[in-house]
C-alpha cells in the first residue's frame, strides 16, 4: 500500500509534497495509518487531536496514545478538549454534528494561526460508500451522490481511493497499534447500521463493489460537471441583480426551460428549501407570496422572484442620529456623506440637497413606519411612505429595507427614492446641505 500511496500522492495530490500538513487524529486505525503513510513518505505533518469527553477513561486514553504516537514519530501534536454534550445542548445538534463542527472549526483555527497549508482527514473508499448510502437513503440531488471530495479548500483526504481492507492490511503487515472506538461498532448510528448490515450483503452480491462504485461516482461526477455548466449559463441569463438585499431572478428564465422544477431545485437546494412545488407554484403566483426555509425566503415580486435571507426580515427597531457637526455616519446600507455645498449640481437618487435651515437636529435615520408621512417632492398633498412604496412597485424586501431620513419626526428623505418637498432648496436658501449615499 506505501508504493500505491506514494503514486498516488504524486499523480493527483503533489501539492502536498511542498506544504505543511496537519493530519486530523483520532487514534483509530485509519488516522493512525495515514500518519504512518505520511511519515515514510517525508511529508511534512504535524498531528491534532480532538477530546470530546464522551467515552469517560477511554476518551483520555485515545489522548494518551496520540501522544505517544506523537513521540514516536516525531512529530508535533496539538490536543484540545471539548465539552461536545454541553455544546450540542446549547446548539440543538446531534452530538455527531455537534463533534464535526467543533473539530473542523478547531482544525481551520489551527491551520490558520500557525500556516499549516492543508488539513488531511483519513476519510477512505468505504466511508465514501457510506456517505453516498446515506444521502441516497436521506435523498438527495446529484451532488449528493457523487462522494466525499479529495480536496474541499484546505480540506485533503488522500486516502479515498483505498479500502478498509488495504488500510487493516498496512496496518498489520506494519505491526501499527492503534485504538478500536467501542462506539463504532454499535447499531445506533446510521452509518454504522450501514456499514455492519447493508454493505456486507452488497459486497456479497458483487465482490468488487468499491471498483463499481467508483466507477460509479466517476460517472457521476462527470454528469455533475456538465450540469453545473449548464446551470452557470441559466443563471446568467435569469439573474437580473445580485445585492445586499438579495439576488433577484427573471421568472420566465425558468419557466422556458423544459423541466422548470429541475432547473429551481438546483438553483435554490443550498438554501434550506424542501417545498420544491411550493416555490414551482411561486412562478404564477401573484406578488407578494412567498416560500420560508430556516434561512431564506423566496418572493415573487412582478416577473421575478428575490431570494432574500430572514435576517431582512428581522431588523431590530435601530435608529442612528446625525449631529450637525457630523460628517459621515456608517449605515447598513452604506456610507452617507454630510457636507455644505454652495450649489445644487446632479441630483441622482443616492444623493439629496436640503435647506439646512428648515432642519432640527439632531436627525434621526431608521427604517419607515406605517404611520410615516411626506410630501413627494414636486407634489402639494402629502402620502403615506407605504402608500408611496405601493404605487412605486416596491418589492416587499426592498420595502424592509427602505429609510427614512427625518427632522422632529418629519421625513426628510425616503432614502434612495424621494426628497420632500418642504425641505427642498430654494431661490431664498442660504445654506445648502447634501447627503450623499
Amino acid at each position: 500500500m506505501q508504493k500505491d500511496f506514494n503514486n498516488h500522492i504524486d499523480k493527483n495530490l503533489s501539492i502536498l509534497k511542498e506544504g505543511r500538513l496537519l493530519i486530523a487524529i483520532s487514534g483509530g486505525i485509519d488516522s493512525v495509518v495515514l500518519a504512518y503513510l505520511c511519515k515514510n513518505l517525508n511529508l511534512n505533518f504535524s498531528l491534532a487531536h480532538c477530546n470530546f469527553n464522551l467515552r469517560a477513561e477511554e476518551s483520555n486514553k485515545d489522548e494518551d496514545f496520540v501522544l505517544e504516537l506523537a513521540e514516536a514519530l516525531d512529530v508535533e501534536v496539538f490536543i484540545q478538549n471539548f465539552d461536545t454534550q454541553a455544546y450540542a445542548d446549547e446548539n440543538k445538534r446531534s452530538i455527531q454534528m455537534a463533534a464535526r463542527e467543533l473539530r473542523y472549526d478547531w482544525f481551520k483555527e489551527l491551520a490558520q494561526q500557525l500556516k499549516f497549508d492543508y488539513i488531511l482527514t483519513a476519510h477512505h473508499a468505504d466511508d465514501n460508500l457510506e456517505t453516498f448510502l446515506i444521502n441516497f437513503t436521506r435523498g438527495t440531488g446529484l451532488n449528493g451522490l457523487t462522494g466525499i471530495p479529495m480536496v474541499n479548500g484546505n480540506v485533503v483526504r488522500p486516502l479515498l481511493p483505498f479500502s478498509r481492507l488495504q488500510i487493516e492490511a498496512f496496518a498489520k503487515e506494519q505491526q501499527i497499534n492503534w485504538r478500536e472506538d467501542a462506539s463504532n461498532a454499535s447499531r445506533k448510528y446510521l452509518r454504522n447500521k450501514l456499514r455492519h448490515e447493508v454493505v456486507p450483503i452488497l459486497k456479497e452480491i458483487n465482490p468488487q463493489l468499491l471498483d463499481s462504485f467508483q466507477n460509479t461516482l466517476s460517472h457521476l461526477n462527470d454528469t455533475a460537471l456538465i450540469l453545473d455548466e449548464q446551470l452557470s449559463e441559466f443563471k446568467k441569463r435569469a439573474i437580473v441583480s445580485d445585492d445586499h438585499l438579495g439576488t433577484t431572478f427573471r421568472v420566465s428564465e425558468f419557466k422556458n426551460t423544459t423541466n422548470p422544477k429541475a432547473y429551481i431545485f438546483e438553483t435554490f437546494k443550498h438554501y434550506g428549501f424542501n417545498e420544491w412545488n411550493d416555490i414551482l407554484d411561486l412562478l404564477d403566483a401573484e406578488s407578494g407570496k412567498l416560500v420560508k426555509s430556516n434561512s431564506h425566503r423566496l418572493i415573487k415580486h412582478r416577473d421575478h422572484l428575490i431570494l432574500a435571507t430572514l435576517s431582512h426580515a428581522e431588523q431590530s427597531e435601530v435608529s442612528l442620529y446625525i449631529k450637525e457637526c457630523d460628517t459621515a455616519i456608517n449605515t447598513p446600507f452604506g456610507n452617507l456623506v454630510i457636507s455644505e455645498v454652495d450649489a445644487i449640481s446632479e441630483t441622482p437618487n443616492h444623493i439629496i440637497y436640503v435647506d439646512k435651515n428648515r432642519l432640527k437636529f439632531p436627525l434621526e435615520l431608521r427604517l419607515w413606519k406605517t404611520e410615516d408621512l411626506f410630501q413627494p417632492l414636486g407634489m402639494t398633498g402629502k402620502k403615506k411612505v407605504g402608500k408611496y412604496l405601493k404605487d412605486e412597485k416596491t418589492s416587499l424586501v426592498e420595502k424592509e429595507n427602505t429609510w427614512v431620513l427625518t427632522s422632529d419626526n418629519n421625513v426628510i428623505w425616503v432614502v434612495g427614492k424621494r426628497g420632500d418637498e418642504r425641505f427642498k432648496v430654494k431661490a431664498n436658501t442660504k445654506s445648502i446641505l447634501k447627503f450623499t449615499v
